[in-house]
């Protein structure tokens, strides 16, 4: 009975086979195609799809990105989602309206502003990452930055094996309804430089445009393609694998679920299946056939497809029958049943105990390929496993070669934009050079002019010689007549000193206007400021083509319009070569106009301001004498005689050739000359002013102004020509030095070496002068002078002319015409002061002209500079 249930369960077996083989063989049939769809999403994802990642490449215009990104929201089915973005940093900075490249910045500049653009990125990815949020949907982001976007997603694709992925195919304004492929050009790079590996969906304007479907292998894995797509391949084969076997194990349920209902139908059927082998039963023809195609088809060299369902077949057949029929051949067991042989002899058909036998060996030799056939693929698998180590070791190579070719790209770059920065330089070095060319061109043609004009001057020269002898005979021929002028010259200035007396000021100055006096001071201008006195601030100025300096008076001073009408009233009568000549005055600004003097006052000079030379001593003892001169004259005025009041170094003024002149008479007092005793002084009582270290200490106490009181400052001033030492009890300590016989420690050392006979005779005048007692001051005219006169002589100074360096004539006392000193000086319409003779000769001659301006002359008229004419006599009669 056991051996009749073998035959239909043999042919179950081998029903069974040829199903398993031909659902093992579907996937070979239907080819690589049918693969890869069961690798695709469907729209309920297996397990192992749910972990998949849809990645979606998105740029910095949120606007058009975010289409792209909610295809895939709606398209994803179950994968998770991950942003992929590029950063690409910029390589010029907009700076001042236009584009900077960075090579040309701060690295610190470049710096921040690639910061910023990442901050940027940041919130740009976030945004993204806020509409999956929206939308039910945990996205992860994935970042790289690099300068060229399609390769950074390619090079991403690689490093994180990406299958899937979206990205635009174009901007949106480029999208039509025909578009069927991707145009920009980042789209075309990826879809042909990604690995094949990857499923690319393009997206423009949220519509699916094109897919670059991903292309599989199969088991075998080509060793040259990317590491990815040998995983994928080797997925694909594990899904089918398993497919193969649950299919093999259905099977096997299915053969032991319908075991029983064979054996029955065997039971009942059994004397047709088991007839002898004589007989030609049709069922028994329909098994021999049916073995006879499973002979057929063992024998077959099975295909990949087939391997597997031949090792799942063996497998099955090990496990249920094969086994047990082994046992029984090789150990007895069939034997050693209740049956005996003859009986089975008897019973059994040899012809199928023969197949039988053959069916068990080629089920061995069918399980012995099957495990070969294992071996085979457990090799396959390790070479796969090789080749993806390979390929892995070659994406890493070749994205280090990817890297070193940026850097190379870079550093050409570098190199191109440097080349670019020497050709600009080399553009301005040649612009340079044209420009010098150019400029020795032109110095070429003014040495040439130099040459000609110098050529000029020679032969103006040699005409110049010639004018000057000519007027070096003439100047000898006026010399002849120049004692009878001196003589005419001081009949006129006693006569005009006889009408001065009752004509008026107008005659003796001019009055300028208060916008001459501003537009010859530049406004007041702190830089032609040279002085600062009680009166108020002193300006140099140029007024009416002559240097003047001016005196405006402070609106805070102690002195006012009084003051400035008593100095124009003196001043305007008084000619001295040793009082400072008033030019003019300006009465709506209570401004005086003096003759200007380059060397300041006598106080700068003995402080030495502005490091300016110290005053040698034959000069000191010089002006003592000419300060002494001028005290005399003004003490001897008739018809009254005048007290300066305000004796002091600051109002000593000194010209270019330090001769001085007195200054500043705001609060000198007239003294009448009456019918007095010898031992009465004339006094005029008023409120002291001046500087308290040179006042007279009785006229500090009393009120009672003398010319005995100018004599004490003239005391006090010349132990300060003598020392050089501050005022401040300078007499105490001159008299110590003579009484201790150390004058010569206490002289000047800076105004050389002094000679001490003559030092200490003026010593000693000083502080006769300087004596408090009023009455014991000697008289200037006789006992004074009477000591600095001889002095004055001895020093070889005794007369203004008396050398060269002193016998230089005011520039303003020349005519510009004649270049001669003025005789009768008038002012033309130009300004200028002339010659009247010389002026009327060129106007006669028909110029109408200004001979120093050559513009023309509003009018002909003169005015008589009668201020300028009694100054000139005044220095002629000196010299």
């Amino acid at each position: 009975m056991a051996v009749m249930e073998i035959p239909g369960a043999v042919n179950i077996i081998r029903y069974r086979e040829i199903d398993l083989a031909r659902l093992s063989l579907r996937g070979s049939m239907r080819g690589e195609p049918e693969i890869v769809q069961e690798l695709e999403p469907r729209t309920t994802p297996s397990p192992a799809l749910r972990e998949e990642m849809m990645y979606v490449a998105l740029g910095k215009d949120v606007k058009e990105s975010e289409k792209t990104l909610m295809w895939a929201l709606h398209n994803s089915r179950g994968m998770k989602i991950c942003v992929l973005h590029i950063h690409q940093p910029a390589q010029k900075i907009p700076v001042l309206g236009t584009k900077v490249a960075i090579s040309r910045l701060q690295e610190n500049q470049v710096n921040a502003y690639h910061e910023n653009e990442r901050q940027d990125m940041v919130k740009i990815i976030d945004k993204y990452i806020r509409v999956c949020e929206r939308s039910g949907v945990r996205a992860e982001k994935l970042c790289k930055e690099m300068d060229s976007i399609e390769k950074g997603i390619v090079q991403l694709i690689y490093e994180h094996e990406i299958k899937w992925l979206a990205m635009g195919a174009a901007a949106d304004k480029s999208y039509s309804r025909k578009m069927n492929e991707p145009k920009s050009k980042k789209a075309i790079h990826v879809r042909l430089e990604a690995p094949t590996f990857c499923q690319i969906w393009f997206i423009c304007k949220g519509n699916h445009i094109y897919t670059r479907e991903s292309k599989l292998d199969g088991i075998n894995i080509e060793v040259d393609s990317p590491p990815v797509q040998a995983s994928s391949n080797s997925e694909a084969v594990q899904t089918w694998r398993s497919r193969s076997l649950a299919e093999g194990e259905r099977g096997q349920m299915e053969l032991q679920s319908s075991a029983p209902n064979h054996r029955r139908f065997m039971s009942e059927n059994n004397g047709m299946h088991f007839s002898s082998p004589g007989r030609g039963s049709p069922h028994s023809n329909l098994n021999q056939e049916r073995n006879s195609d499973w002979d057929n088809q063992s024998r077959r060299t099975p295909s990949v497809g087939s391997r597997f369902s031949t090792c799942l077949s063996s497998e099955i057949i090990n496990d249920s029958i094969v086994n047990h029929l082994s046992s029984i051949h090789n150990h007895g067991e069939y034997r050693s049943s209740s049956v005996t042989s003859s009986a089975i002899d008897g019973n059994m058909d040899d012809e199928l105990y023969t197949r039988l036998e053959q069916f068990v060996e080629e089920a061995q030799s069918s399980q012995k390929e099957a495990y070969e056939e294992s071996l085979k693929r457990k090799k396959a698998e390790k070479d796969a496993i090789d080749a993806f180590r390979r390929a892995k070791e070659s994406n890493a190579m070749h994205a280090e070669e990817q890297r070193h070719r940026r850097e190379i790209e870079e550093a050409l770059s570098r190199a191109r934009e440097e080349a670019d920065n020497m050709i600009w330089q080399l553009r301005e070095v040649t612009e340079a050079l044209r420009v010098a060319e150019e400029q020795k061109l032109s110095l070429e043609h003014q040495i040439v002019d130099s040459d000609k004009m110098v050529e000029q001057l020679e032969q103006k020269m040699f005409a110049a010689v010639e004018l000057l002898q000519r007027y070096k005979k003439e100047r000898d021929e006026l010399q002849v007549e120049r004692d009878s002028v001196l003589k005419a010259a001081e009949d006129l200035r006693k006569r005009r000193a006889e009408e001065a007396s009752s004509s008026s000021v107008s005659q003796f100055f001019s009055e300028f206007s208060f916008f001459e006096i501003e537009e010859s001071t530049a406004h007041f201008s702190q830089t032609l400021k040279i002085g600062e006195g009680g009166y108020g601030s002193i300006y140099r100025g140029d007024l009416r083509h002559t240097q003047v300096a001016i005196k405006m008076l402070h609106p805070n001073s102690s002195q006012g319009p009084f003051e400035f009408q008593q100095e124009v009233n003196i001043l305007s009568k008084l000619r001295h070569p040793n009082i400072i000549t008033l030019v003019g005055a300006c009465p709506e600004a209570w401004a005086l106009v003096y003759e200007y003097l380059s060397n300041g006052s006598l106080e700068d000079r003995l402080t030495c301001r502005n490091n300016t030379p110290p005053l040698p001593w034959k000069t000191r003892i010089r002006i003592a004498a000419e300060l002494c001169s001028s005290l005399i004259f003004l003490h001897s005025c008739r018809p009254e005689g005048i007290v300066h009041g305000d004796l002091k170094p600051a109002n000593v003024l000194l010209d270019g050739n330090f001769v001085s002149k007195l200054s500043d008479f705001g609060i000198c007092r007239k003294l009448p000359h009456e019918e007095l005793s010898e031992n009465t002084t004339l006094c005029w009582m008023t409120e002291p002013k001046g500087t308290l270290l040179y006042m007279d200490p009785e006229f500090l106490a009393t009120g009672e102004l003398t010319s005995k009181s100018d004599v004490y400052s003239f005391g006090i001033i010349l132990l300060r020509l003598l020392t050089g030492r501050p005022a401040l009890g300078i007499a105490k300590e001159v008299q110590y030095a003579l009484d201790n016989g150390n004058l010569k420690d206490l002289l000047d050392p800076t105004a050389g070496d002094w000679p001490f006979v003559q030092a200490k005779q003026l010593a000693h005048l000083a502080l006769s002068c300087a004596d408090k007692n009023r009455g014991s001051r000697p008289e200037l005219d006789s006992e004074v002078w009477r000591v600095l006169e001889p002095m004055k002589r001895f020093c070889g100074v005794s007369s203004i002319l008396d050398s060269e360096e002193q016998s230089q004539i005011p520039a303003y006392f020349i005519c510009p015409i004649f270049q001669e000193i003025m005789q009768d000086p008038v002012v033309a319409a130009d300004g200028f002061t002339y010659e009247s003779e010389a002026l009327k000769g060129w106007l006669e001659s028909g110029h109408d002209t200004s001979p120093m301006t050559n513009l023309k002359l509003p009018n002909s008229d003169l005015v008589p500079n009668h201020t300028l004419r009694s100054a000139i006599q005044e220095w002629l009669h000196q010299s």
